[in-house]
């Protein structure tokens, strides 16, 4: 009798600030994923917008699957798949980044595991272009990503204190990650790059330590915020209701538009209350979510 491999992923968001491409954090907020043998490939999925993904063989998750066995240079099985969306889509909270992550972990569950952890994230970043939401959806926690001068991966665990509050604001409207970097520049300043150096080591030891005076001035950054937020509806109106509410900071989620407030657990319900109010003026249906780190990442069982 054939057995299930059950996966759930988290959301993710990356970049926090000055910590481009290279730093992102798991959030309570899951996708969830089945993969059963069978004997034709079958893709089923449920959720808000499951009318918008792919049931054939370019569907995402079917295609980090399949590159599993390409890896191992073994053929692939055929296999039954159903996905439970929660994470919205192209949205900044690592939607892909979760299919990513479940095709390969589900692939691995069922193969009896012959990839560690470090070689699933290492895969994962091959597909995905970048390790910030990848590693954190896979392993869990705030996560440092450092690709070394042969693309090698080292792995960096950030701890996150407790008193510092997840809040996402999730606008009803898209922004794609192609989009996000057409906007960047093609080279930086050296004082650029010292600046977003100096701010990456700062908001470390903000994340670790709680202190919020520190993590307000760590948020700021130079490489990718100041082009970004022109996409982005009332930024700026939004980005000072959040520190008028008693935030410590606020950024863009990944490649945005989904914006993530900092606080402390005292005004986070407020930051929480007052954010959207730009939004709410200007007609954009939007939804705001305190949310936690997940510690744990990606979570699989087989079942029978």
């Amino acid at each position: 009798m054939s057995q299930t491999a059950q996966i759930t992923v988290p959301a993710t968001t990356a970049n926090i600030g000055p910590g481009f491409d290279c730093l992102g954090a798991a959030l309570t907020l899951y996708n969830h994923f089945t993969f059963t043998p069978a004997d034709t490939l079958t893709i089923s999925i449920s959720g808000k917008e499951a009318d918008r993904l792919s049931t054939g063989p370019d569907n995402l998750v079917y295609k980090s699957y399949e590159t599993f066995y390409h890896h191992l240079n073994k053929p692939t099985p055929p296999v039954q798949i159903h996905i439970d969306l929660h994470v919205p889509l192209s949205r900044g909270l690592g939607s892909s980044s979760t299919a990513i992550v479940g095709g390969l972990v589900g692939a691995n569950l069922l193969a009896g595991n012959p990839l560690s952890q470090n070689e699933i994230a290492a895969l994962a970043t091959d597909i995905e272009g970048h390790p910030d939401n990848v590693v954190p959806a896979l392993l869990g926690g705030c996560r440092l990503s450092v690709q070394g001068e042969n693309d090698e991966l080292t792995l960096c665990q950030i701890p996150w204190h407790e008193s510092i509050i997840p809040i996402v604001i999730i606008p009803d409207f898209e922004l794609s990650t192609a989009a996000a970097r057409q906007v960047l520049p093609g080279s930086y300043s050296r004082n650029d790059a010292i600046f977003n150096t100096a701010h990456l080591a700062l908001l470390t030891q903000a994340l670790a330590s709680g202190n919020g005076e520190w993590l307000t001035k760590a948020l700021c950054d130079r490489i990718h915020q100041p082009y970004r937020k022109t996409l982005i509806p009332n930024y700026t109106d939004i980005y000072s209701n959040a520190l008028a509410s008693g935030a410590w900071g606020l950024v863009i989620s990944g490649a945005g538009p989904t914006l993530l407030a900092l606080a402390s657990p005292e005004t986070a319900p407020r930051v929480s209350q007052n954010l959207g109010t730009p939004w709410q003026a200007n007609n954009i249906p939007y939804t705001v979510h305190p949310l936690a780190i997940d510690p744990h990442g990606t979570q699989a069982h087989l079942i029978d």
